[in-house]
């Protein structure tokens, strides 16, 4: 549907940006800004198949991406990632300090495509085009703290890159990925007004153990952040914690797993860090066939309910007929379960409040030096 008019094309936008786009949602339409001429265009889906990369930028926001060393994750990201993956080319992710650069970078052709919250008449003087990243879906992105107005911006409608773009979106919308993959990002999962107590913690326990957490860290090649992030949740950073089944310590080690990790006293700070530290990058590398992001939280589940559970897990998705080797499909399947059995709802709360608290400590200045 192409539009001859300001008005027009407004009319377009508004109409997509609610959830009353049903003939979008059903003929996954693309919506123009202005006329495009198809044969003065040079194709980006071109670009893409022949270089075998998907160049896109974005700006970093808690919807987009958190950038976490070389390492990224987010909702945006993943999105994007899990479109890249269907072209069957390579991800190229580049981010900007702001949208009108992400959209000048699309005009250049620099980038394919800009993942970007500027207003939609910004994007319209630049004579892009662009859709919702949800194909319309306001409820789950509001229901999980997400900017609802992200947006995926094209350079031109008539190419055959933002017509597939259009498709896999909706088609993620219909068949629940995106609603998932909201659900993971949640950014509510800790109560904004948790946030004050979880501060006060770290300030006034990850000093006395920042040093353990670094040094040991660097032995495993690890993020410190990381091994701080799943310390608070397994005990709020307690050396003296104990659980009613009897694990223990700030890393929250069974006794079986403390001796087979080469830890004598669960209750001493250094070996309890040192230990968690030494499994965690053991469930790591039992996932390595995974890609990153995804490979670290499977590590994660299996840190909580030990890589057997997971085994069982990954097994029911492949009888589904799905790819056991993506996180949102183990994470769906967990979610869907979680009523009938209470340790699937536990290790969903446990990788999603350590992403969390990963995202705060990673984002606070004091915290912040490598």
């Amino acid at each position: 549907m192409h539009s001859s008019s300001t008005s027009g094309s407004r009319l377009c936008l508004h109409s997509f940006s609610s959830l009353s786009i049903k003939a979008l949602a059903l003929s996954t339409a693309i919506i123009p800004f202005h006329s495009i001429n198809a044969s003065k265009t040079t194709h980006q889906f071109d670009h893409v198949v022949n270089s075998n990369k998907l160049v896109v930028v974005a700006v970093k926001n808690p919807t987009t991406i958190f950038q976490n060393g070389n390492q990224m994750h987010g909702f945006g990201y993943d999105l994007v990632r899990t479109y890249a993956h269907s072209l069957n080319v390579q991800l190229d992710f580049q981010v900007v300090n702001d949208n009108a650069t992400a959209l000048k970078w699309v005009k250049q052709g620099k980038a394919n495509l800009a993942m970007t919250t500027a207003d939609y008449k910004v994007i319209e003087s630049k004579h892009l085009m662009m859709f919702s990243a949800t194909c319309g879906d306001d409820a789950s992105m509001q229901a999980n703290g997400l900017n609802a107005n992200l947006n995926w911006v094209f350079k031109s409608a008539e190419d055959p890159l933002s017509q597939t773009a259009s498709d896999f979106i909706c088609r993620s919308k219909q068949n629940g990925a995106t609603k998932q993959l909201a659900s993971f990002y949640n950014r509510n999962v800790v109560k904004p007004e948790s946030w004050d107590t979880i501060q006060r913690d770290l300030n006034k326990r990850l000093p006395i153990y920042q040093a353990s957490f670094k040094k040991t860290a660097k032995q495993y090649d690890l993020d410190w952040h990381l091994l701080a992030a799943i310390g608070y949740q397994e005990s709020y950073l307690k050396p003296n914690s104990v659980s009613p089944t009897g694990v223990r310590g700030i890393m929250m080690l069974t006794n079986s797993t403390a001796k087979a990790m080469g830890v004598s006293n669960r209750v001493d700070a250094t070996q309890s860090i040192q230990g968690g530290a030494k499994y965690y990058d053991q469930m790591l590398s039992r996932y390595a066939h995974i890609p990153l992001p995804d490979r670290n939280w499977y590590a994660l589940i299996a840190y909580n309910m030990g890589p057997g559970a997971v085994d069982q897990i990954q097994k029911r998705v492949r009888a589904q007929g799905k790819n056991a080797n993506q996180w949102v499909n183990v994470y769906a399947y967990l979610a869907r379960n979680k009523a009938s059995n209470a340790r699937f709802g536990q290790a969903l709360q446990y990788v999603t409040r350590i992403r969390s608290y990963l995202e705060h400590i990673k984002s606070t200045p004091q915290w912040v030096s490598v």
